[in-house]
């Protein structure tokens, strides 16, 4: 494993930790399909939650956030509806989240984007 690999599965096992106190339950780590992956599926209530973690030391380019392209919000749906399809979840309520991590400060940003 690199030390890049490293650092994003510390940043994911740091967001899962974080989310875990706020009330969320983690179904899923690091859940792939060709074209998509998904960092944390998590459960708040009655709600699916789809988690992207996205870890930055510096804001050279713009920060965490700013990473989280519009591809990349594509990518994550498809890999969300993948998901559902696979667990028979086609009506659950469900969201996407983001965690981003930049310089050590961690932000939970709820309904970041949807798949509208």
């Amino acid at each position: 494993m690199t030390s890049q690999q490293k650092t994003g599965t510390a940043g994911e096992t740091a967001a899962a930790d974080y989310l875990e106190r706020q009330g969320l339950t983690v179904l899923e780590r690091n859940f792939r399909v060709r074209g998509g992956e998904l960092d944390l599926i998590c459960r708040a209530g009655d709600v699916i939650v789809f988690v992207e973690v996205r870890l930055r030391n510096h804001k050279g380019y713009g920060g965490a956030a700013a990473s989280i392209t519009v591809t990349k919000q594509h990518r994550l749906i498809l890999a969300a509806q993948h998901w559902l399809t696979r667990r028979h979840q086609h009506d659950a309520p469900c969201r996407f989240d983001c965690v981003v991590i930049d310089d050590g400060h961690l932000e939970w940003i709820r309904d970041a984007f949807t798949a509208d």
